[in-house]
Formats: C-alpha cells, structure tokens, sequence
C-alpha cells in the first residue's frame, strides 16, 4: 500500500500532466490535423489514431485516465550504469501512475546496435539518440515517425524555443519532419573558476571577448597563466579543441553558416572556419597565457586541467568546459567554492550563444501508448528526479528552476533559455569520420606543433571524403 505522502505525490503529478494536456489542446492544431486523425509519417500505418486537437482527448491525457493500463513501450539507449538508474527513477512515478511499462535496456554499444535493429525489422518503440546525426540516416530512410502527428506546432512552440525545434526537424523521403523531441542536455559554453580566488584577486567577470583577453593578460601581467586546457583523451584525444572550435564558430558567424559548416556545405578551409581556429590559438598559443605552454594541452588530460584552478594558490584560473566537468572537480568542493560564466560573444550582431549537447527521442513505431509517452517526455516533469540530483539542464520551458540543486545548474538552465542561438555540438552532428576521426586528429596535431593551421584545416577536410 503506497504512503500517504506518495499518494500526494501522485496527485499533484497527475495534476500538473492534466494542466499541461489541456494547455496543449488548448492550443489548437496548426498542423490543419484538429478533429482528424493524424497524418501517418512517411512509410508508417497509422495505429495510433489518437485525436490532438480536442481537449482531454491527447495520448497523454488518456494515459492519465488509465486507458493504457498493462501496455508495453519498449526503449532503447546509451544510457547505462547511474545514468540508466536516474532514468528509471525519473519515470517511475508516470509509470505508477498511468499503468504504462517503459522497458528500457541500455547499451554502451547503441550507436552500432540500433542500426542492426532498426535494419533487421526490431526497432524498439522509443530510442535515445546522444548524436543527432544519427539519428538523421534513420529519418531521410522513412523509419521515424513525424512528432508533429500527434503534437501540435503550438504546444511544441510552447515547451521549446525555436533552435531546439529547429535542431529537431530532419529531412525526410517526403519532405522535413520533427525527428523526435528533446529530453537531458548539457550546457558546453562555460568558462569555471575558483570563485573565492578570484574575488580576492579583485577580477571581474567578462561580458565581452574584448574584456575576456583584457582579463587574459592581466592574470598573465599579475604572474600566473589565465587558462588551463587540456585535450588528452585516450582514443578521442582532441575533442575538447572541437568544441572550443564550435563555441567560437557560434560567436564569429551567423548560425546559418554554422550549420552548414556542420553538414559539410561550408568548408574546414574556408577562411570563417580558418579564422575561428586563430581565435583560438590567440589564447592557446601564448606561452604566458595557458598552465603549462602550448606543449602540455595535448599530453594533459581534459579531466585533470580543471585541478589547477584549486589549487592553493592557483596555477590558473580560466577553464572552458561543459557542466560535466564538475565530476572532475578535487574531492570536498561545494558549490561555494566554484562558479561559471559564458564564453563572452565576439561579434554582438551573434549576440550570446550557446553550445550544447543531449539526447532527442525518436519514436520508430506508431501506437497510442508510445505516443503518450513521447507527449511526457516533452515535459519537464519527466526530467524532475533527474534534475533534482545533479548534472542535467532541461531544455524544456515548464522545468521548475527550484528543482535545480544549486545556483550554478539553475543559472545554466536559465543561461539556455535565453541564449540568441543554441546549436547542438557540431563534432557530433558531422560524419564519424570527420567528427571523431580527422577532426580531433588535425586538431591535436595544430596544437603539437606538426603541421601548421592551413594543414591542419586540409587534413581536417579531407575526412569529408
């Protein structure tokens, strides 16, 4: 028998869903779908025959009035170990509730398994896709089903802002789709320091790029090195460099030109690439500026170059890293003893980007089940317990920023937000053979000093082919 203080938790579960149902129905369907059954996607039946446009009459709102009781969804990801028991806990509650088992297995091998399955006619129902670029193989195939189905523009308007839904819409055989939607992320665009050092030492946090190498040299003028980098990573040594890269494309082009930098239109030797690259390499390449010289980046491991900044006193201050990297932290810190601002834009006509990383949900099969179930996953509830204990940003707008656990995570919430443009970490949207191949490979070797910047960006580009 559940306890009192479940049984209110369930209430107000249900009654938060319910809200978001009808604020969803109220929407209305701008997809020219309401009052009709839904349009198939591309090369999928329509079982689900689940009506969005009338109100209480959503997937979900009839998952919450037990409709589905005993139903099956499978789904199928990377995540494994603690990530997988966080996902677990952060569907129990909807799983109690609307009687909906969400089966999940975790693989450290989806990238490999999820194409024999889906290729062999064993798509799981729901799958957790890390790499967007992935996902787009099965989409342009016809093997995804279209979100926008079963959701209307409105209500996905509603729980997203546009770069996110933009990140989402693929090309499909009969025209562009909503892969799927959005669930964790993880803000890249973070510069850490030693929060009580650097007040004492009177520093200011930057708001520009202008003020960021200002305050650059200024720790060089004052004795110690701003900035501590390393790009060692065993057989992915170099993808910390591919996302300051991405970070700084992001900040001296429009995102239009970043995307097509991404999907191969906009080459590595094209000077907009090139002049990002010596952006970089103002900070990189001064001896006086980086822990270490130019030659410790590629021998230092990116989870060890974040340690200097605690030491007493520090060898650094500045480190650019994604909010992970809090796990790499020296044992006894607390949030009182660390903090993060932006990486500060470049050109203000790009105004604040922010790069990011995550996982999108693709739905393979088309029942009413599956897509109440997708239709949670839109909901910031469905992140909550994951959320409330560390390392996740949710991307969608209903998250409640007190679920955060301390200021640092709530700020990057709202730091996404707000941001003019978030694109999606580009090394994991290119090609394998570029993204984790001859693009962390030409980096580490500009950086070691064996080839220069015109060679490095060739070598890059030649993983295109």
């Amino acid at each position: 028998m559940r306890s009192v203080h479940t049984k209110k938790l369930m209430t107000a579960f249900i009654f938060l869903l319910a809200f978001v149902m009808i604020m969803t129905a109220c929407g209305g369907n701008t997809n020219n779908n309401a009052g009709n059954e839904p349009t198939p996607a591309a090369g999928q039946g329509n079982e689900g025959g689940t009506n969005a446009g009338a109100a209480g009459d959503t997937a979900l709102a009839k998952a919450m009035n037990g409709e589905y009781k005993g139903k099956k969804v499978t789904m199928f990801g990377p995540f494994t170990d603690a990530d997988e028991v966080k996902f677990n806990e952060s569907i129990k509650a909807f799983e109690e509730t609307t009687g909906i088992d969400i089966s999940y297995e975790g693989s450290k091998e989806f990238e490999a398994t999820i194409s024999v399955r889906v290729g062999g006619g064993n798509a799981p129902d729901i799958a957790d896709f890390p790499q967007p670029g992935l996902l787009k193989g099965f989409v342009k195939d016809g093997k995804v089903i279209d979100v926008k189905t079963f959701m209307t523009d409105e209500y996905l308007q509603k729980q997203y802002n546009k770069s996110w839904l933009d990140m989402g819409t693929m090309a499909g055989p009969g025209g562009d789709v909503m892969a799927g939607v959005w669930a964790r992320s993880s803000v890249k665009s973070l510069v850490w320091y030693n929060k009580k050092a650097f007040a004492d030492a009177g520093y200011a946090v930057p708001a520009t790029w202008t003020e960021l190498m200002d305050l650059t040299e200024q720790i060089a003028k004052d004795g110690d090195p701003a900035w501590s980098i390393g790009i060692e990573s065993g057989t992915a040594t170099g993808w910390p460099a591919t996302d300051w890269m991405e970070d700084i494309m992001l900040r001296t082009t429009s995102p239009e030109n970043y995307d097509k930098w991404v999907s191969g239109e906009l080459p590595f030797t094209d000077p907009i690439v090139k002049n990002a690259a010596q952006k970089m390499s103002d900070i990189w390449f001064n001896e006086d500026y980086v822990y270490g010289g130019r030659k410790s980046i590629a021998t230092t491991s990116f989870g060890d170059a974040v340690k200097p900044l605690f030491d007493n006193p520090p060898k650094a201050w500045l480190h650019r890293q994604a909010g992970f990297i809090t796990t790499f932290f020296p044992e006894g810190l607390t949030a009182d003893d660390y903090d993060w601002f932006p990486l500060p834009p470049i050109d203000e006509q790009y105004g604040q980007p922010a790069l990011i990383s995550g996982d999108i949900y693709a739905m393979f099969n088309d029942r009413p089940e599956v897509r109440a179930v997708m239709e949670f996953f839109t909901t910031g509830e469905s992140l909550k317990s994951w959320i409330q204990s560390g390392g996740v940003t949710a991307p969608m707008n209903d998250a409640d920023p007190s679920w955060y656990p301390n200021d640092q995570e709530r700020r990057m919430a709202e730091f996404v937000q707000s941001a003019d443009t978030i694109r999606f970490d580009g090394s994991d949207l290119m090609p394998g053979a570029v993204g984790a191949g001859s693009f962390w490979k030409g980096m580490t070797d500009y950086i070691s000093g064996t080839v220069d910047l015109d060679a490095a960006l060739k070598e890059i580009q030649s993983g295109w082919k």
